[in-house]
């Protein structure tokens, strides 16, 4: 079953001799459990496409869909709500606040909606993390690893339809990378987690069930 539907989205930057085309009529699916992998080189649009597919940019053209909701129709504030609740969000630098411990960071999209923490699956998420011993601290008190965790454990905790990854791994020395990439791979295998990683490093893609190259804001390769 279909989670994510792209149809024919172009981003475009500037005008006349100034235009950029950072993406070129771009579609493609993601099934439910997927693990995807975007790749290409710096300036392919990598990041661009991730910030559409997550509702933080609008594309020029075109249309994206989670489940049955059109991106493209809403509102800033109705994406605002959409990133909270079902997409999963994670980047390269962790964005956490560093004056709330790391169980606040975690559940701060449930609590800017005003609902109540699900404990339970608070605690899930910190077990399956290996941070539950680190609840109560600052992002400071915190290794790099740690850190990524916790920004993990800030996508996971609204059991979003999707976790959209910008190079989860790229503040990373190999072995919290390697152990991080293993930690996303059994939330995929797992929890039954859609996973979307943009990454440059070719040995992580090899490890997603399909790999989307793109070139010039085009795809080239979606195998």
């Amino acid at each position: 079953m279909e989670v994510l539907k792209v149809e024919n989205i172009s981003k475009i930057y500037g005008e006349n001799n100034n235009l950029v085309k950072a993406l070129d009529n771009i579609s493609f699916t993601i099934n439910e459990e997927e693990f995807i992998a975007i790749t290409g080189a710096s300036g392919s649009g990598k990041s661009t496409l991730l910030h559409i597919l997550g509702g933080i940019d609008k594309p020029t053209s075109g249309q994206v869909w989670l489940e049955n909701i059109n991106l493209s129709n809403l509102t800033d504030n109705q994406l605002a709500g959409i990133r909270r609740s079902k997409i999963g969000i994670i980047y390269q630098f962790y964005n956490l606040i560093p004056t709330l411990t790391v169980e606040e960071n975690i559940t701060l999209p449930i609590l800017l909606d005003h609902k109540n923490i699900n404990k339970k699956r608070l605690d899930s998420i910190l077990e399956i993390l290996d941070i539950k011993d680190r609840r109560d601290f600052l992002p400071n008190q915190l290794s790099g690893g740690q850190q990524q965790r916790v920004a993990i454990g800030r996508g996971l905790i609204y059991s979003p339809s999707i976790i959209l990854a910008d190079e989860p791994t790229g503040n990373l020395d190999s072995k919290n990378s390697e152990n991080i990439i293993n930690l996303l791979k059994n939330l995929n295998k797992k929890l039954k987690q859609t996973l979307v990683i943009v990454t440059h490093n070719l040995e992580i893609a090899k490890q997603a069930d399909r790999i989307l190259e793109l070139k010039d804001g085009k795809i080239v390769s979606n195998t």
